[in-house]
């Protein structure tokens, strides 16, 4: 909710701010209720789990290639239009607000690189080709993972997203490995 009015300026930085907080300090809480060993904050400040690492980039168009999800929706996910790609934001960022609240290990979540591949337009990007995004896009994606369990995450689980469209693309399989 929170996330929606600020979109619509409803609220100030402050006041999203406050709300964020206190659902990763609410969430994490929780978390620890269950006795778990290890939690996660829900992911309860990331924009979207598949597109948080795009969070304030401006070399990017809306109209990238739509994922759909077996319940009907779907995630349109956005086209980059010109290089290099680097993240806008590394999810150690979203580690590091829960390290405040947590007491117990943490768990982090990043998404794929093969699901950010998908922001590489068909027809290509001038003066950037595929080979050179996709250099661009592993050693973000390295780093993104890196830079999580040098923060001291207990482990960090990698959102492959993207693995039920493959099979949908091709059924019986191949792509998957």
């Amino acid at each position: 909710m929170a996330m929606r009015a600020h979109a619509a300026r409803q609220i100030s930085d402050d006041q999203f701010l406050a709300a964020e907080e206190a659902a990763i300090r609410d969430t994490i809480s929780r978390f620890e209720a269950t006795g778990s060993p290890v939690i996660t904050d829900g992911e309860q400040s990331k924009p979207s789990f598949a597109t948080y690492p795009l969070s304030g980039l401006e070399n990017l168009a809306a109209d990238g290639v739509t994922i759909p999800f077996a319940d009907g929706h779907i995630r349109q996910l956005p086209r980059l239009t010109k290089g290099p790609f680097r993240y806008g934001v590394h999810a150690v960022t979203y580690l590091k607000a829960a390290r405040r609240h947590a007491h117990r290990p943490l768990k982090q979540a990043v998404i794929s690189a093969s699901a950010l591949s998908m922001l590489y337009p068909q027809n290509g990007v001038a003066g950037y080709s595929r080979e050179m995004f996709l250099k661009d896009l592993i050693e973000e994606s390295e780093r993104d993972i890196r830079e999580c369990l040098e923060a001291g995450a207990a482990c960090v689980q990698i959102d492959f997203t993207e693995g039920r469209l493959a099979l949908k693309l091709d059924p019986s399989g191949g792509h998957i490995h």
